[in-house]
């Protein structure tokens, strides 16, 4: 079994809510290691249009990125580094808002055990992503592939072939990070989710990419979305990307399947074949 390293990133403003996933992580009794968040308004002009390929983010999302969602992405992208400059093969990464279950540790026991059956599998989502169960993993959960979008990044495990490609094919930044990650037919990674989620994404925390204004409770970012006639490029990418992950999903539903039922009846054929030999 591979030991797991667990990553939580936080900006250095943020003290209370390191605090929180700190004191989560020592009840589950998990050691982990900071991984300092990237401040997106303190990057430059020249570093924003060096790391995002701002024509393309639009066509694709139909919005240009703010910069907390630069550094967020970013982020992500130093924990990668982080995983693959440690001797562990698998890293658990944690966004500081996230609310932790107490079945996480087993479940991640559960996944370390099979690491040949995924590359990525997401701990926690904001859209549900029509999970279709492929393995067992504990009495109360599954491995599942996901046949629909499932965004959100606050928890998921990785491991160092999956972090070494999003190092070598995320950047520039075309998308936000949790809408990038999980592009499995894309990447070449085998991602996966575990149902019913062991992490939970915290909606009601204050978020601390967009300002938002203490008399309203609304944000004070100004609107980045583009208006419909300029959507339709993104409109028509979104289509064919949620049809290729249909596609890829049921194929890879069919693919896992197959795969339990080989190892069933291997697993079935064994004890007879050593009865056979006297053992």
């Amino acid at each position: 079994m591979h030991p797991v390293t667990v990553l939580v990133i936080n900006l250095d403003r943020d003290t209370g809510r390191l605090a929180g996933i700190a004191a989560q992580l020592e009840r589950l009794g998990l050691a982990w290691q900071r991984i300092p968040g990237v401040h997106g308004a303190s990057l430059s002009d020249e570093e924003c249009a060096r790391l995002v390929d701002r024509a393309g983010y639009g066509r694709r999302h139909g919005m240009f990125p703010s910069r907390g969602e630069i550094g967020c992405y970013l982020s992500h992208l130093d924990a990668m580094r982080a995983l693959l400059a440690s001797p562990a093969q698998l890293a658990l990464i944690l966004e500081d808002d996230v609310g932790l279950t107490e079945d996480l540790p087993e479940v991640l026991r559960a996944l370390a055990a099979v690491p040949e059956r995924w590359d990525m599998v997401k701990l926690s989502a904001v859209h549900g992503g029509t999970p279709r169960t492929v393995l067992p993993l504990t009495g109360r959960h599954a491995l599942t592939v996901m046949l629909s979008q499932c965004t959100g990044s606050s928890a998921y495990l990785v491991n160092r072939f999956a972090a070494q490609r999003y190092l070598e094919r995320l950047l520039p930044m075309r998308l936000p990070y949790d809408h990038a990650y999980d592009r499995a037919w894309v990447l070449g990674l085998k991602v996966r989710r575990v149902d019913p989620l062991v992490a939970l994404h915290d909606s009601e925390a204050p978020s601390t990419i967009a300002a938002v204004s203490a008399a309203s409770g609304q944000s004070t970012t100004p609107s980045r979305k583009f208006p419909w006639y300029r959507k339709l490029s993104t409109y028509a990418w979104r289509i064919t990307n949620e049809l290729r992950r249909v596609f890829h999903g049921l194929v890879q539903v069919q693919r896992e399947r197959r795969r339990v039922v080989r190892d069933a009846a291997a697993t079935s054929v064994a004890p007879v074949a050593s009865e056979a030999r006297g053992e």
